[in-house]
């Protein structure tokens, strides 16, 4: 059975004017099954969210395959969506509007964009708030709008670009378990970019390790470790483990 999400030898090398080129993916491989949960860890400026550009469809790739679900992606899609660190919220809109923003953009009515959005806002624990505005919200707060908003036009394939590293380590954990609570209701495939590999391990099914750039994928491990997850089973000697395990594998990758 063909993966969900399939990328084979992509290569991809950015050309600035008057610059140098930089490759950022060198044969980079994955494949990623339908509702799995994978997170990608690798030293800064090995090209993890470059690829989450390329399969999102803003990037497109020099060489190789990018598939979903068998088909070769060639731009952006109402079939994926990304989450970002910076929030990206619009300022003069207040969450109901911001939530609502994908959904006006596919010509939904009024009504019904209202009663898709009030069913997310009240997933992502923020009801209540519908009329607030940016800056009278938290960081944290902040991002369960961006996930509500990306939620809301229902995509297949949710891409998470270090969505929780402007967060104090409180709200990072809060947002965490959130996070699992969401993605269980809603069971959208999810690739999580990260540097923290306790958060990679706790939320995934699966981690990849990627190489410095040119980034390729190195290797990949399976986390076997039982659902429902707490905050607890980070102090287990499996989880250590494991945790000890990808950071052998990372740690010659990363260059000070």
């Amino acid at each position: 059975m063909a993966a969900y999400i399939q990328g084979r030898n992509v290569n991809l090398t950015f050309r600035p004017p008057n610059r140098n080129p930089v490759r950022a993916l060198n044969n980079f491989d994955i494949d990623v099954q339908e509702g799995e949960f994978l997170s990608i860890v690798g030293p800064s400026g090995c090209g993890k969210s470059t690829f989450l550009n390329a399969l999102l469809g803003l990037l497109r790739i020099d060489s190789g395959d990018l598939l979903l679900s068998g088909k070769s992606i060639s731009g952006p899609g109402t079939d994926r969506a990304m989450v970002f660190q910076e929030f990206g919220l619009l300022p003069w809109r207040n969450v109901q509007d911001n939530v609502a923003l994908g959904l006006e953009l596919k010509g939904m009515p009024a009504e019904p964009r209202r009663e898709v959005c009030r069913g997310l806002i009240d997933m992502v624990g923020l009801t209540g708030f519908e009329t607030h505005y940016p800056h009278e919200l938290s960081g944290g707060m902040k991002q369960r709008v961006g996930l509500a908003r990306a939620l809301a036009t229902d995509p297949d394939v949710l891409l998470m670009d270090e969505p929780f590293a402007a967060l104090d380590a409180q709200t990072r954990d809060i947002m965490q378990a959130e996070l699992l609570r969401i993605w269980h209701e809603a069971r959208k495939t999810v690739l999580f970019v990260t540097h923290q590999i306790e958060e990679a391990i706790y939320l995934s099914d699966r981690v990849m390790v990627m190489t410095k750039r040119p980034g390729r994928a190195k290797k990949i491990f399976a986390v076997d470790l039982p659902r429902p997850r707490d905050y607890e089973m980070r102090v287990t000697p499996e989880f250590n483990e494991l945790k000890l395990k990808i950071w052998n594998e990372l740690k010659d990758e990363i260059t000070v």
